[in-house]
């Protein structure tokens, strides 16, 4: 790929760049923030690095678009995080101004471009940017699923002590409180899950996945995760520029799949070179689909807290 642009500069996007040039997965990976200098500062002192690390796609910062034009990828991290004092909604609107102002950059620089939306609230924010750009839904997805989806094999990993690399699993869902992990397809090594732990064991890790990025927030006080989001977006990057057709959990506008329509929610997908290639359906239990239904429902409330006038003013 030739150019790769992440909005946003924060610990997020630029973790995402530095991860972007290692794997020298563009040509040129541009990235950009409103706040002078920091863009700039990251990108030099990321760009000083390639020849340690031994990669040569250019990192450029930017406190414009201008050198954003013709990005065949744009990953959005663009946004502000919860303030004390700040409701839910609260953060919604802010972030919906934000994002809205970003994709229609986007559209005007680099109408052909992949739109990978890392924003929260995601599932909502993807919707948005779909809806402002006019892009079809191949074009814009949702990381979400397969961070949480690493933080389910994590501490699965971590409770019975084997390697990551043997925990195979997903979680669907909207990325939040209601997320669903979906216990029936965890395995370790092919071996189920409910084989090696008891249920209420698993349950209390299911909610942990759930509480995840609480959890580091936390710790942090004053800030929210990154390396793992970061490596979840360039997982789902990796995939898109290598065509190689992984099946990734991400968030994607549902057109009656799950028996869902208008909506984005994480589900399993094959990425490629044009981006979402297909949504696979599973078959779930009972309780996996009527906690995907509770999921869906979380994100419709959040849509309709952006109102008809949020979509309005953007042209959409």
């Amino acid at each position: 790929m030739e150019k790769i642009t992440v909005v946003g500069a924060g610990h997020v996007g630029a973790t995402c760049a530095q991860l972007l040039g290692l794997k020298e997965l563009a040509r040129e990976i541009v990235l950009v923030d409103i706040v002078e200098g920091i863009p700039q500062g990251k990108a030099l002192d990321q760009w000083e690095s390639a020849p340690i690390e031994g990669f040569d796609s250019r990192v450029i910062g930017a406190n414009d678009y201008g050198s954003t034009d013709g990005s065949e990828l744009v990953v959005v991290t663009a946004g502000v995080a919860r303030k004390p004092g700040m409701s839910r909604d609260d953060l919604l609107l802010t972030n919906a101004n934000i994002v809205r102002g970003v994709t229609e950059e986007i559209v005007g620089r680099s109408p052909d471009a992949i739109i990978v939306m890392v924003t929260n609230p995601l599932d909502a924010m993807a919707y948005l940017a779909m809806k402002v750009s006019g892009f079809p839904r191949e074009r814009v997805i949702g990381m979400a699923g397969v961070l949480d989806t690493a933080r389910y094999r994590s501490f699965i990993a971590m409770e019975l002590d084997v390697s990551v690399e043997d925990l195979q699993a997903l979680v669907l869902g909207g990325h939040g409180d209601t997320m669903v992990p979906l216990v029936s397809y965890t395995t370790v090594s092919g071996i189920p899950l409910t084989q090696l732990l008891n249920r209420k064991r698993i349950d209390e890790l299911v909610q942990r996945t759930r509480d995840g990025g609480a959890e580091i927030v936390r710790y942090l006080k004053t800030g929210s995760a990154y390396y793992a989001p970061a490596a979840a977006v360039v997982q789902m990057v990796e995939s898109i520029v290598r065509d190689k057709k992984r099946i990734l959990p991400c968030s994607a506008c549902l057109q009656g799949e799950y028996g869902l329509d208008g909506i984005f929610l994480g589900v399993p997908c094959k990425l490629g070179a044009s981006g979402l290639l297909e949504i696979l359906e599973v078959e779930l239990t009972a309780e996996e689909r009527a906690a995907l239904e509770k999921s869906a429902q979380a994100v419709r409330d959040s849509v309709a807290v952006l109102g008809a006038e949020t979509f309005a003013r953007a042209g959409a």
